[in-house]
């Protein structure tokens, strides 16, 4: 028997029905979100995440991040920070601020931690200068002042140690070496006053008359009068070796180092009656110097400058950079200057004669 069929236009035309209930049911399933991945999954094939990291944390496909830290407490790709810690917290070696911000005035620090530790030489603390200012700058800054008064060769050692963020000296010479060392940076000069020679009233070396400080060191030598010397290498150690190379050399015999401050070796050489070289600041701020007065004084020769000098943080990581260049602002402003120019002691005379507006002094000084 002969198998019946439909005729061939009859035979098509089921099988284009077919074709387009199926296209039909293919754009149903895309609109309706059935053929898309789903949110938590990955959004192309390729991307890579770390373990417990979903695709929600990270920014874009190659940001890496630490296990359990997601993109808000990163700061941009290629920054590292420890576990747990976001850039406002991040502090480690390599961390870089502005030349007039230490680490110390970061996000966390309050105006009330802001310390400053000063080297100082003795003159400025034994007048009570120092007093003054301190107080005046925290009022100004909130900035705490704290220092140790040393002589210049100690008080630049201890910024070398790392024990100081800014100093405040009088020898140009171990200054600049400092600052050649890549130790200071900024110096500024503050004041001056000058070097005298001082020693007994009656002055057995006839030092009185003397046409420079040269020849009055020369005299105290050719008469073998007692010389009570810092030997500290301190500004006032460093000026007097000066002058002795020019009147020849030291003494031999009646030289006497007593290692100690201006203030104790004014008071030795008083009570030995011999001659010494000091500052006028201390001379004439100090108490009980029975017996020693002014030998040879007031020459251009023995000017005596003082400077102030940050410690360069990037030298000394720990120095508080920031607060060291508030002080130096504050000094050699015209309320510093006048702070200084005015302050009297006890000797009700001035003691410091501002400097820092006077040009091209932190230069030719």
């Amino acid at each position: 028997m002969r198998r019946l069929s439909l005729p061939s236009r009859q035979r098509r035309f089921p099988l284009a029905i077919v074709i387009a209930l199926i296209l039909c049911s293919a754009i149903w399933a895309y609109g309706t979100g059935a053929g898309r991945p789903a949110k938590n999954e990955p959004s192309k094939t390729g991307d890579t995440y770390q373990r417990d990291m979903s695709p929600i944390n990270a920014s874009k496909s190659g940001d890496t991040y630490q296990r359990d830290m997601s993109p808000i407490n990163a700061g941009k790709s290629g920054d590292t920070y420890q576990r747990d810690m976001s850039p406002i917290n991040a502090s480690k070696s390599g961390d870089t601020y502005r030349r007039d911000m230490s680490p110390s005035e970061g996000f966390s620090a309050s105006r009330s931690d802001r310390v400053l530790m000063l080297a100082t030489t003795t003159s400025v603390d034994a007048t009570g200068l120092l007093n003054v200012l301190a107080d005046e700058f925290e009022k100004d800054t909130g900035i705490t002042l704290k220092w140790i008064a040393v002589g210049t060769g100690a008080a630049l050692k201890q910024a070398r140690d790392g024990n100081a963020d800014v100093v405040i000296t009088h020898a140009k010479k171990l200054e600049d070496e400092f600052i050649r060392d890549g130790y200071g940076v900024n110096r500024r000069v503050i004041a001056r006053n000058y070097f005298m020679i001082v020693g007994p009233g009656d002055d057995p070396a006839h030092v009185t008359g003397s046409s420079s400080a040269a020849e009055a060191f020369g005299r105290v030598k050719s008469s073998s009068a007692l010389f009570v010397s810092r030997g500290d290498k301190s500004g006032t150690h460093t000026r007097e070796l000066d002058l002795w190379a020019l009147a020849g050399g030291k003494p031999e015999t009646a030289y006497l180092e007593t290692g100690q401050g201006m203030a104790e070796t004014l008071r030795i050489t008083a009570e030995r009656r011999g001659y010494t070289l000091t500052d006028t600041a201390t001379f004439y701020g100090l108490q009980g110097l029975a017996g020693l007065k002014p030998i040879y004084e007031n020459a251009p020769e023995l000017e005596n400058i003082y400077s102030v000098i940050a410690i360069d943080p990037v030298r000394i990581p720990s120095a508080r950079y920031g607060e060291a260049m508030a002080f130096i602002a504050f000094l050699t402003s015209p309320r510093g200057q006048k702070l200084i120019g005015e302050f009297k002691g006890k000797c009700g005379r001035p003691l410091f004669e501002p400097m820092a507006a006077t040009p091209g002094a932190d230069v030719i000084k």
